[in-house]
């Protein structure tokens, strides 16, 4: 697979992703959050499983199986992706598919800097303003709503924290494992049964909801986790990291627009100056540190 290829599945991941926003808030109207969290990330499993499967066996053969240390870093992914969805679902309950879309791609200037806080990578400058822009079109984006939706939105920020730990995690931990196929389906199974399991004794789960949302499920959990969260880690094997960041926060983008068509989302002035400023500090947080690394290429260039 090329760069240019791998970009352009990028793309369709973050298109997937954001008319995933529309498909979570549907279904709703018939399982609890976690319910629907179970069962979608039951279905992500079945999709990859058996290529998870084949490259169980290559691994056999070149005798290269996970560690007990490779399983507990699998688990750790799985359960970073519960909180994340999880949270990111409740709050979708109670908020639009609109700022759901923009505030969980928060995550994306958080990777940076959580990376620096707890790994002791360094952040480029960038992050500093970037991050205080994000939490101001955050309150610009929160503040455009009715008082009631707030609290769902503070469960969406919550969720990108998670999201932006996972991201972290998964690199290193598909680094030292080089099984992508493997550690989706390993983590998706992890979030599946906790979530599942946590829904048993918190939500009232019927047969008659879940064929109610049974349409939702099906394209969140075959399509958006099964076949696009796959599809990322594939594609990222090609693709250059700052590349991935920028073209998957595009999935903003698209749940925004998603949530326009269907849902009939609408975002006065205020809302609508959050979301950009939102969408230019997720773009300028990956762009400054390539523009940075260009110049001082040239400068030695010039020498």
């Amino acid at each position: 697979m090329s760069r240019a290829q791998a970009n352009l599945l990028l793309l369709a991941v973050a298109l997937v992703w954001g008319s995933a926003f529309v498909a979570q808030a549907e279904g709703m109207a018939g399982v609890g959050p976690l319910s629907f969290t179970g069962i979608r990330f039951v279905l992500g499993s079945a999709v990859v499983a058996p290529l998870a499967w084949r490259e169980w066996r290559l691994l056999a053969v070149q005798r290269a199986q996970p560690t007990p240390a490779d399983f507990v870093g699998i688990g750790g992914l799985g359960v970073l992706l519960l909180l994340g969805a999880a949270f990111q679902q409740i709050g979708i309950v109670s908020t639009t598919v609109t700022n759901a879309g923009f505030l969980t791609a928060l995550y994306v200037p958080l990777v940076p800097l959580l990376a620096w806080l707890l790994l002791g990578s360094r952040a480029h400058w960038s992050v500093w303003p970037t991050s205080l822009g994000c939490l101001a079109g955050t309150w610009l984006l929160s503040g455009a709503q009715g008082l009631e939706l707030v609290v769902g939105d503070l469960w969406v920020i919550a969720s990108s924290v998670f999201w932006a730990l996972h991201v972290i995690f998964v690199g290193r931990i598909a680094e030292r494992l080089r099984a992508p196929l493997l550690i989706a389906c390993g983590q998706f199974l992890v979030c599946a049964l906790l979530s599942l399991l946590s829904a048993a004794f918190t939500e009232t789960i019927t047969l008659a909801g879940i064929r109610q949302a049974a349409l939702p499920i099906a394209y969140a959990g075959l399509v958006s986790v099964g076949i696009a969260y796959t599809a990322q880690v594939v594609a990222q094997r090609y693709a250059q990291a700052a590349d991935a960041a920028i073209i998957l926060s595009a999935e903003t983008v698209f749940a925004a627009l998603f949530g326009f068509l269907l849902m009939g989302d609408r975002l006065n002035t205020q809302g609508i100056a959050g979301c950009t400023l939102i969408l230019l500090c997720i773009v300028a947080v990956q762009i400054a540190p390539l523009a940075a690394a260009g110049k001082q290429a040239l400068a030695r260039r010039a020498q």
